[in-house]
């Protein structure tokens, strides 16, 4: 599904014109796999080195190369060698048989269509601010190596998200350097008649432009909407304008922009979708569009059209509180999509309460994770006890349910593992895996590791390590340069931290929940640690806080004073501006990740998952991920009963505990040939067990195969036969509304029988019909059991005098019948689970018999 401008055009000459013989550079800039396959670095270095010493971007080295210097690569024989060795590589790539092609049957996943409001690809294109978008990155990278066909839709940021700078007294301070598109590894996409297309959308007054660019990603791409267009008014040219505006009205018309707009690019380009997937509710809005375009195609009203395309929508929730969801005041949405109302077919009144949790509250938000819910037929959560933690916080959206049965599933997250090695890394795992190892199945590939000895593990380690000193030593130099340090401190950077020493990796978004700040609640304990004479401790922080995040900007300080304040500068260093490059370096280079998030508000924590495949390791809560994938032999966590108290001064003695005691000690008690055999041991099981299982190629698998075909499945469905099942979907819903309320519970008679009970139950349905409900046992799982639930069969006599129907169930269970209590729910056979209607329950008591 892969479109490069508009099917039968070309790419723009972008970014320059080439001599003879080099036009694949352009290919190459162009292409954003350059963000993971490092293997046209050199011939970039030899283009300019200066630039490329200084960015490590080869659009950017291309556009600033003169043009002299061209024309002696043109004549050099050699380097134009290398680069058809390169494009050649490169075909070889998009053109290789994959495991979608080779896993998934011809006709069952036509395309998806993935959107979010940020992507993390790499520093050349900056339209993320952190976990969100680096997801969605790995994201479409995966699919570009699986063969997945998938498009990426987002917005092309003007300004995006700041960039922090430490000023001499520890004060964060944020700037937006503009993002220049011509600078950018992006192409304008061509409508057919050869014009720069755009994607008209209507705001109140006026209709806007947003101009359409695209980024290659391997094989698949990313196609981006930009308001900075200037027929539109100088206002609404800044839309997309800043990632997150503070600004109401601006996000809104952002996530609207996002997704209607995006859903309205993606029929300009003419590609057929058949799944989309919502990253996070920013982009409910396409679920609308989708319907909306529904209704023209097939002749439907909205709320047909919404059931046929309902089944095809999967959204993933990120959130692990109900206060963070995005919300907007009722009259701020009502202003911005009245219009839209009316293009839907439906009153404005409708269309909002898609949004609230109580549809009939006027004056209730409007809330994007609600929309989202209730226009997709399925919802994950990113890991599993973030699957639980939202199964507890959407639950008010499905009353009557059992927290069990709140249709939230979930899928671990995972990273792109070729984004996130080090060269060192990269060339053991393609020793022992071989070139190919991230582009199919995983199962062998542990093996492989395993069998590694000890010194090419620890060797490929210190190496790591030592690169990552040297690197921090430059970082913090000119850090120290910006913020006016005078020439000693400066000197003195590169003097900081010892490549044989213990180090320590810390790095989040510094906000409170977070506790960036858990290794600081006794610090003279914590720097005894980092100053122990024999075996000493170094640690790299780095972090954002939000702009309008004062406790986040506290937290930052309070590092940057007990560095100084304790004479650490030397064991201790704050990197600034956490961004994607420094993540590389940080995740490369560290021996063990640190992560102290509160429980459970961490919904999955992907930067510890970067640290396996360099060999390091984690000490992290029982949050997120490392809930699932902790194990003693693997690494190591923070103390669970005090974290089940909310005991932040237990855990931080936890902490300490096990630095002192279990990971210090792994590390420096070494064998004759001066290796820790417990830390390698670690090392090799965490690399072998964890590195495969938390790779955006095992997650993403995981997406196709349980939630992407099944959903392109029930799309087709539904759309078929001019969409049949979806009209007959909504006359069952209706008619479910209508007669509701004219359910009746009778008497409940529960019997012993050999093995169990008999159970005997009355129904008045009114006018239901028999087939729109079942009526049903339910009893909650014991211990860490599943609930059970149990038919009712339909007794075929006779109604009774009241008219009540009358259904049996028999059970085979030693527990007693009170466990067991009845229910009525709304039924279809092509419900899918968040779909699924009310639920009534037995309010009674069983009359029992007990002989």
């Amino acid at each position: 599904m892969t479109v490069q401008s508009r099917p039968g055009q070309p790419y723009r000459s972008v970014p320059r014109a080439l001599p003879g013989g080099l036009e694949g550079l352009n290919l190459l800039a162009t292409d954003l796999r350059w963000t993971w396959s490092h293997a046209g670095d050199a011939l970039w270095e030899s283009v300019d080195r200066p630039v490329w010493d200084q960015i490590r971007n080869p659009y950017v080295v291309l556009q600033n190369v003169t043009e002299r210097r061209l024309a002696e690569l043109a004549r050099d024989p050699q380097f134009k060698a290398r680069l058809n060795e390169l494009t050649d590589a490169r075909e070889a790539y998009l053109t290789r048989s994959c495991w979608c092609a080779e896993r998934v049957p011809p006709g069952q996943l036509g395309g998806v269509a993935y959107f979010s409001l940020e992507f993390g690809l790499g520093e050349a294109l900056p339209l993320y601010a952190g976990g969100l978008g680096i997801l969605a990155g790995d994201h479409l990278k995966a699919a570009s190596d699986l063969g997945v066909p998938l498009v990426g839709v987002g917005l092309l940021y003007h300004e995006g998200y700041f960039r922090q700078t430490l000023d001499a007294y520890g004060r964060q301070r944020e700037t937006y350097p503009y993002n220049d598109p011509t600078s950018l590894p992006v192409t304008p996409v061509l409508a057919e008649n050869g014009a720069w297309l755009n994607v008209p959308l209507e705001f109140p007054g006026r209709t806007l432009r947003f101009r359409v660019w695209q980024a290659a990603v391997g094989r698949t791409t990313l196609y981006l909407l930009d308001s900075n267009d200037p027929l539109n008014l100088p206002s609404d040219r800044g839309i997309t304008g800043k990632l997150y505006p503070a600004d109401p009205a601006m996000r809104l018309m952002q996530e609207i922009a996002l997704g209607i707009g995006g859903w309205r690019l993606l029929r300009s380009l003419g590609l057929e979708v058949d799944v989309c997937h919502i990253n996070e509710g920013h982009a409910g809005f396409a679920t609308l569009e989708r319907a909306h375009q529904f209704m023209g195609d097939h002749g439907v009203d909205f709320w047909q059209a919404l059931w046929a395309t309902r089944a095809g929508n999967v959204f993933t929730t990120h959130t692990s509180v109900a206060a963070a969801f995005d919300t907007f005041p009722q009259a701020l949405a009502g202003e911005l999509a009245a219009e839209y109302a009316e293009r839907l077919g439906i009153s404005l009144r409708a269309l909002l309460a898609l949004g609230r949790l109580n549809p009939d509250d006027d004056h209730e938000p409007f809330n994007m994770t609600y929309l989202a819910a209730r226009t997709s037929g399925s919802i994950n959560g990113v890991s599993r006890i973030h699957g639980a933690v939202s199964r507890r916080i959407l639950a008010p959206l499905y009353p009557g349910r059992p927290e069990a049965e709140i249709p939230v599933t979930h899928v671990t997250n995972g990273v792109h593992v070729p984004s996130w090695d080090s060269a060192g890394a990269d060339a053991l795992w393609t020793g022992a895996g071989g070139k190919d190892r991230w582009l199919g199945d995983l199962d062998a590939l542990g093996e492989a590791i395993e069998s590694l000895p000890d010194e090419r593990l620890w060797r490929t380690r210190n190496e790591e390590r030592a690169e990552f000193v040297a690197d921090v030593r430059i970082r913090l130099a000119r850090q120290l340069r910006q913020c006016g340090a005078g020439p000693r401190a400066v000197d003195e950077a590169g003097t900081v931290l010892d490549p044989q020493a213990l180090t320590l990796g810390f790095a989040r978004r510094f906000t409170a929940y977070k506790r960036p700040n858990l290794l600081l609640v006794d610090e003279p304990r914590f720097a005894a640690i980092l100053t122990h004479p024999d075996r000493p401790v170094q640690i790299v922080v780095a972090g954002k806080a939000h702009p309008a995040d004062d406790d986040g900007k506290r937290f930052i300080r309070q590092w940057l004073e007990f560095i100084d304040r304790a004479g650490l500068r030397s064991r201790a260093v704050f990197l600034e501006d956490y961004d994607i490059a420094l993540a590389q370096q940080l995740v490369q280079g560290v021996d063990l990740w640190v992560n102290t998030p509160r429980r459970p508000w961490e919904a999955c924590g992907t930067s510890g998952m970067k640290v396996l495949v360099n060999g390091g390791l984690n000490l992290s809560e029982l949050d997120g991920w490392w809930q699932e994938a902790y194990a003693p032999d693997v690494g190591w966590t923070l103390s669970d009963a005090a974290a089940d108290r909310g005991d932040d001064a237990a855990q931080a003695r936890s902490l300490y505990r096990c630095l002192e005691e279990e990971i210090v000690p792994a590390f420096y008690e070494r064998d004759g040939g001066d290796i820790p055999p417990a830390w390698v041991a670690r090392m090799r099981i965490s690399m072998a067990r964890l590195a495969p299982h938390y790779s955006s190629n095992r997650m993403l698998r995981e997406y196709v195969e349980r939630l992407y075909c099944p959903a392109a499945a029930a799309y087709a469905r539904r759309s078929a036969n001019g969409s049949r099942r979806a009209r007959e979907l909504r006359e069952w819903e209706i008619v479910v509304r209508r007669h509701w309320p004219e359910l009746r519970f009778g008497e409940l008679a529960a019997g012993r029988s050999a093995d169990g009970w008999s159970f005997e139950l009355e129904v008045a349905l009114g006018n239901m019909p028999s087939d729109f409900i079942r009526v049903q046992l339910y009893a909650d799982g014991e211990g860490e059991g599943p609930a059970e639930v149990v038919e009712m069969g339909r007794h075929p006599g006779a109604a009774s005098a009241a008219g009540a129907q009358r259904y049996l169930a028999s059970v085979k269970t030693a527990r007693p019948a009170s466990h067991y209590t009845p229910r009525i729910v709304a039924f279809h056979p092509e419900c899918v689970p968040s779909e699924a209607g009310a639920t009534a329950w037995y309010q009674g008591a069983a009359v029992v018999d007990s002989s």
